[in-house]
């Protein structure tokens, strides 16, 4: 149990002490950027599903 506790106070202070944490600013344009990557991938697969399901019907509808 000793171990557990010295493993989450080294981690905090490795937190506090070694990580870099970026400004307010830069982490909201970050987050912006992320959401709109992650829409523009989601549309794309979103795209790339549709095709492939109208792609499967019709070679279903095709073999009847």
């Amino acid at each position: 149990m000793a171990g557990i506790v010295n493993y989450i106070k080294e981690s905090f202070g490795e937190l506090k002490n070694n990580v870099t944490w970026p400004t307010w600013a830069e982490a909201q344009s970050l987050t912006v950027l992320v959401a709109v990557f992650s829409i523009i991938f989601s549309l794309a697969i979103w795209g790339v599903d549709t095709v492939f399901s109208k792609v499967i019907t019709f070679y279903f509808d095709w073999i009847k």
